[in-house]
């Protein structure tokens, strides 16, 4: 075989238009890994990507050799069939994973499920597991497995032998504006799970105001991507494509979510939590053949929320992951003051009023998202301190009716919130004359390999 090029002259190669062969895709990633490229010429590499694009082809080779930069997980050969993740793309209030990982755990599913931290205006799971005291997010692959052995999930964060090209391409999209391009977003997210050895995969791609993807047209281009890379890389893979203008649930903030994913493993809680919590779950189910369909699935999901099972299996894996007994009964079982008070308040709890009488059209997310992440809820770059307790709750939802000065949102902070952020909150409540019409379904579609379905999702929400 011939030696691979030098990375200037496959930098030049996809500059140009040209599409790059696996093995020079192969030599990039190994110089990212091994550190002989220069941060320049990663950068260089990541914006030409960015512009020219790569074929299918190139971004499965692209995903396949980040999959291999470091260490894959193993797991029991029982397990084969039964490992399988949820991906969001990011959302405001979206606490899905949550309640997802111990209801999958408690239908007989193995969940090794590698989360990610919140950046900008969206949230993180392991930020929200880390409101509880004592879960720890860092666990060993071995210790992966004696969990999953005991317990069926664990949510974890991504460690340093697991694909390390991608925690140094991660990086540098960042600041070198590429953060957007498909082929990079595919292998970053795929990457990860072929190294955890999935059978089945999910992929929760949000669109709207405040996601990533402003349309569905753009959000249906990732996940139609996702998907047949996914499945080349033999990972039964499906996408929903979800709405996120209006905050999923009626929590926003790290502690106040965790107490709203406890009412869905309840078997309560906000109805649109419920129903995506179902919607992945069930088609997880169906493919990994515990369910014979996606309906199936998400009514044997269901159950497993309304017979205590998966609250059960959640209070299993906070055990687990470091939380004290004391906690984590008390966190599964307690009321809801015994439960706030486990996880801590903030030093202000203050209620917004209606500026005037109407009927609520929506609650925007995104401004609301970033008052509370100016407030503490979240974090600017990477390592920035997060305040649990910062967050805000809905009084209202969308079609209530509202007279001037009645609350409409309960907010917690520490005494930050000024005439301007009030200003801002106020703005994110949309009002009118009359009632609005319904609105759309939640889930949009779903995609899945090309002539395994149809795309478009009767959904019954």
């Amino acid at each position: 075989m011939d030696a691979p090029s030098p990375l200037p002259a496959l930098i030049r190669k996809k500059r140009d238009g040209e599409r790059l062969e696996d093995a020079e895709i192969r030599s990039f990633v190994r110089g990212v890994t091994e550190g002989t490229a220069q941060q320049g010429q990663i950068g260089a590499m990541l914006m030409a990507i960015r512009l020219r694009g790569m074929d299918a082809g190139e971004t499965l080779a692209l995903t396949r050799a980040m999959a291999s930069s470091g260490r894959t997980l193993a797991w029991p050969p029982a397990w084969h069939g039964l490992l399988v993740d949820k991906h969001s793309t990011g959302g405001v209030g979206d606490k899905v994973s949550l309640a997802l990982a111990p209801a999958l755990a408690a239908c007989g599913c193995k969940v090794p499920m590698i989360s990610g931290r919140g950046l900008g205006h969206t949230g993180g799971t392991l930020d929200k597991l880390e409101a509880i005291p004592g879960f720890r997010v860092s666990q060993s692959p071995e210790e992966m497995q004696r969990i999953l052995a005991r317990v069926g999930c664990c949510i974890v964060g991504q460690s340093a032998e697991l694909v390390p090209a991608d925690r140094v391409l991660y990086g540098l999209r960042d600041v070198t504006a590429t953060v957007d391009s498909l082929p990079l977003i595919t292998a970053s997210i795929l990457s990860k799970k072929a190294a955890e050895r999935l059978s089945a995969l999910v992929l929760d791609v949000k669109f709207g105001e405040a996601a990533l993807y402003p349309t569905q047209e753009s959000a249906r281009e990732l996940a139609r991507s996702l998907v047949e890379v996914g499945a080349h890389l033999g990972i039964r893979t499906a996408a929903l494509l979800t709405r996120m203008e209006q905050p999923l649930g009626r929590a926003v903030g790290n502690a106040l979510e965790v107490l709203e994913a406890l009412q869905c493993l309840e078997g309560g809680g906000p109805p649109d939590l419920r129903h995506l919590v179902t919607a992945l779950g069930g088609v997880l189910l169906w493919h990994c053949g515990m369910a014979a369909d996606a309906e199936q699935g998400r009514e044997r999901l269901a159950r497993a929320l309304d017979d205590g099972s998966a609250l059960g299996t959640f209070e299993a894996m906070l055990g687990a992951q470091g939380v004290p007994p004391d906690t984590a009964r008390g966190l599964c079982v307690g009321t809801p003051a015994q439960r706030r008070q486990l996880l801590g308040e903030a030093k202000v709890c203050e209620e917004l009023p209606a500026p005037q009488e109407g009927w609520v059209q929506r609650v925007r997310a995104l401004p609301l998202a970033r008052v509370l992440h100016r407030l503490g809820a979240g974090r600017s770059r990477a390592g920035d301190p997060v305040n649990p307790r910062v967050g805000a709750e809905l009084l209202v939802g969308t079609g209530q009716h509202l007279r001037a000065g009645e609350p409409w949102l309960r907010v917690h902070h520490e005494g930050t919130l000024g005439a301007e952020g009030r200003r801002e909150l106020q703005d994110a409540l949309c009002l009118g004359p009359e009632p609005p019409r319904d609105p759309p379904p939640l889930v949009a579609e779903t995609i899945v390999p090309s002539g395994a379905l149809p795309g478009p999702c009767r959904d019954s929400q």
